[in-house]
């Protein structure tokens, strides 16, 4: 019945190159449009370019269409978008994310594809990209450490694939949980990780600390020699641990751990996925009464 947290993806702390095909950010970008694009706006007819390379140090890289949605609906602040076909991008947002038609509209400047394609690391399908502003750290601690929590807090312990990691924090924004927590050297921003999240990092609290500098909490730690999950109820103020992908947990948040949890599995299985194993975990919670979803 106990199941691994680890899964078998490799270790990598490079860009993942597999295509994201079952991504909604694959949608076609020739989407046709109901209805007449709206005009740039005088204050975006200056050049991007150089716009970019102003912002560009330390802002959060948004790619894609889905990633730039998904920030501006929770209130980032976005310093420059491009997109090589602008009437595509605000099809979408017409077809997809009404909501923020208007704002997109506000924010995006075409430019060529070559030029677009520059600006980013690898060319996204719906050929757009934003740059914002991180969330100040101080705010999301503030966050993470307020009490009494009406949702658990996410903990991934010395994680290495960017890709899991940025699935992970699309799950918890998802479900409405109060942050993520990743330790050891993987950047939780990155923007591979921001990819991944398509740009759901903005609606919860995404942060990396050491074991030591965890938010208060019962830490309820997924482990192979756990107690079966099916036989508890996690408090919405948990901490829900996961080890990494390879390694399992780490023995400092091992020692931290109040609880050991399994998630059930057959036999000769050797391990789900770091994604499914939180995507279990926080079903599991808000089966019980947790955070609307």
């Amino acid at each position: 019945m106990a199941a691994p947290d680890s899964d078998t993806t490799p270790d990598t702390n490079s860009p993942d190159t597999t295509p994201d095909t079952n991504s909604p950010d694959t949608t076609p970008d020739a989407v046709p449009h109901s209805g007449p694009v709206p005009p740039t706006p005088p204050a975006q007819e200056t050049a991007p370019v150089p716009r970019w390379h102003r912002h560009s140090d330390g802002a959060v890289l948004l790619d894609g269409f889905h990633a730039l949605k998904h920030a501006v609906r929770f209130g980032a602040e976005v310093e420059v978008a491009v997109t090589a076909d602008r009437a595509a991008a605000l099809a979408l947002a017409d077809e997809l994310a009404p909501d923020v038609l208007e704002a997109l509209a506000a924010l995006l400047t075409e430019v060529p594809y070559a030029t677009y394609a520059s600006l980013v690391p690898r060319p996204h399908p719906t050929a757009v990209a934003a740059l914002a502003v991180r969330p100040s750290r101080a705010g999301n601690l503030a966050g993470l450490a307020r009490t009494p929590r009406t949702a658990p807090v996410v903990v991934l312990d010395q994680p290495r694939n960017l890709g899991n990691a940025g699935a992970v924090i699309r799950l918890a924004a998802g479900f409405g949980a109060t942050g993520v927590v990743t330790t050891g050297t993987l950047d939780p921003w990155h923007p591979t990780v921001v990819r991944g999240g398509a740009g759901l990092h903005f609606a919860t609290a995404v942060e990396r600390l050491s074991v030591d500098e965890l938010p208060a909490g019962p830490v309820f730690a997924l482990d192979p020699e756990g107690e079966d999950i099916r036989a508890l109820r996690l408090p919405d103020d948990a901490l829900l641990a996961f080890g990494s992908e390879r390694s399992g947990l780490s023995p400092e948040l091992r020692a931290r751990a109040d609880h050991l949890v399994a998630l059930p599995m057959r036999p000769q299985v050797s391990s789900y996925n770091l994604a499914t194993s939180v995507a279990m975990t926080l079903y599991h919670w808000s089966a019980a009464g947790g955070a609307p979803v």
